[in-house]
């Protein structure tokens, strides 16, 4: 039996097979996975859902330091215990020096998997399109970083 993954992929490709290898929006394929029978739309648990609001609420909040950079407030740190994983969530100022370590490390393992990411999907799809020029990516941010914090300084 396909996962609920599989299921929404399985959605996501029936729904451009009918529909023509144009761009859509995730919200249009499962709308139409659900009007056709192939998924059902869960039942919600309303505590689980305001968690996750919340998640996604912490993650934006920022405040600006006495240097006028733009920080993020709030860091979560991922913990994998008795095999469930929890995130725990700290506000910078008050976390302790060991919870900011891991979520700037963890933060970085996500940054360094999506470029691994991005650089297997642009080999593939150079491979797949071999007769056009490869598309190429850098992956040294050192200027793009300056460049930004220097914006940054600018608009603050």
């Amino acid at each position: 039996m396909a996962t609920y993954k599989e299921q929404l992929q399985n959605v996501w490709h029936m729904y451009k097979k009918m529909h023509g290898s144009v761009p859509a929006t995730s919200r249009e394929a499962v709308q139409w996975g659900v009007l056709n029978s192939m998924i059902k739309a869960p039942e919600v648990d309303p505590l689980a859902k305001l968690a996750e609001d919340m998640s996604a609420a912490l993650r934006e909040e920022y405040a600006t330091d006495a240097q006028g950079r733009r920080y993020r407030v709030n860091h979560a740190v991922r913990v994998t215990q008795g095999g469930v994983q929890y995130t725990f969530w700290a506000i910078m100022k008050d976390a302790p020096r060991e919870h900011m370590q891991k979520a700037f490390v963890q933060r970085r393992e996500q940054i360094v998997d999506d470029c691994v990411q991005l650089s297997t999907d642009v080999d593939a799809y150079n491979a797949m399109k071999a007769k056009q020029p490869p598309i190429q990516i850098p992956f040294d941010f050192r200027d793009d970083v300056e460049e930004r914090q220097h914006g940054n300084d600018v608009a603050a």
